[in-house]
């Protein structure tokens, strides 16, 4: 355990340093950060308030009373302020005495807590907006982050293949979505990475279907959402299911989503932009006349939330770098009959990329 710790306290060290080569780059000397995955990221800290403060005198978290002694226990090398009044307000008095520029995410910050900070610190200081510097480098994962990552989508894996064989006519979409968040934590997860989605018949035509009291029939699609939290990261699996032989239109739909997952997949590698990725699946479909019926983006960046940066989304041109994991999820969704769409987490290599997910993606009929 101590090993551990310790060893994780190197990794928020040296991503603290990393951090202060990019700010200095940007002509920041001090940086404020207010979103908990990017805190945790840097020093360990899993608390639900706080404002972490990095200058040239080190680093600081500012937080109320309910945490400060968890503080102090998860991280090394920060030091750890009892923020008086509100949040915003106390980082502000601190800011008061830093100097140069500071930099603060203004895609995580409301205008009132802006305010709030910039009122504090006193009208002479300089603020430049700095977002997306600390997910910048969380985009790139190290060793430790894909292994943590490999074990939540096998754990995803796993439930996905229990839960199915509870497909039965008769089932509730809510009882199903209630059955594969218990599997989770008595798997070890912390919760899930997002509201489990369920879908059954036309209701799996909602690419983001909430789970109803509605029972499965026969003859009716299935789409099952779900991901893990495991060791902070997080999973997102789909896979499709038809209850009853499905017919031949299903089955073509089918066909062509599975194709534009895989040319999609393939597609992906170092270098590339994700905007080609999301064109690729685009063009199989198209190629299948049912481009049409895709409504959303091809994948989104996974780590420590289960939607980050990188983008794949049509005219994206930010590059695949090493280390990122992406989902691949192109859907068909005709209103009045349903949906089908295949998701799995990738993860990109120096040379080639991986699938995490490992799990047949054949139309399975129940």
């Amino acid at each position: 355990m101590v090993s551990s710790f310790r060893f994780m306290q190197n990794a928020y060290t040296s991503r603290r340093k990393l951090l202060r080569s990019r700010m200095a780059e940007r002509g920041l000397s001090t940086l404020l950060v207010t979103h908990p995955a990017n805190w945790y990221y840097l020093t360990g800290f899993t608390g639900e308030s706080g404002a972490l403060i990095l200058d040239r005198s080190g680093t600081t978290l500012i937080t109320d009373g309910r945490f400060t002694v968890q503080a102090r226990q998860e991280t090394s090398g920060v030091r750890v302020l009892l923020q008086h009044g509100a949040l915003m307000p106390s980082a502000g008095e601190f800011l008061k005495g830093t100097g140069g520029t500071i930099g603060y995410d203004a895609s995580r910050l409301t205008v009132a807590e802006f305010k709030a900070a910039r009122q504090g610190a006193g009208a002479r200081k300089v603020w430049k907006d700095a977002s997306g510097l600390v997910e910048g480098l969380r985009m790139r994962k190290d060793v430790a982050e894909l292994g943590q990552m490999r074990k939540a989508a096998s754990l995803a894996v796993g439930v996905l293949q229990g839960v199915a064989k509870l497909l039965k006519p008769g089932v509730s979409e809510l009882e199903l979505a209630a059955e594969i968040e218990y599997q989770m934590r008595r798997a070890g997860a912390s919760g899930p990475a997002f509201e489990t989605i369920v879908a059954f018949g036309e209701r799996s035509a909602f690419p983001h279907a909430r789970p109803t009291a509605k029972k499965l029939r026969k003859n009716e699609l299935v789409v099952l959402d779900l991901g893990a939290i495991l060791g902070h990261y997080c999973s997102d699996i789909t896979r499709t299911f038809f209850c009853g032989r499905a017919p031949g239109r299903i089955r073509g739909w089918y066909r062509a989503v599975r194709e534009a997952q895989e040319a999609a997949i393939a597609a992906v590698r170092t270098g590339v932009a994700c905007g080609e990725v999301d064109a690729t699946a685009r063009r199989v479909l198209a190629g299948h006349r049912v481009g049409h019926y895709f409504v959303h983006s091809t994948g989104h960046g996974l780590g420590l939330e289960v939607h980050e940066s990188p983008r794949v989304a049509k005219g994206q041109a930010q590059r695949l770098e090493p280390g990122s994991v992406i989902t691949v999820e192109p859907g068909v969704y005709v209103p009045g009959v349903g949906g089908i769409r295949i998701e799995d987490d990738v993860a990109v290599h120096e040379q080639g990329s991986e699938v995490l997910t490992r799990l047949t993606r054949d139309l399975i009929e129940l």
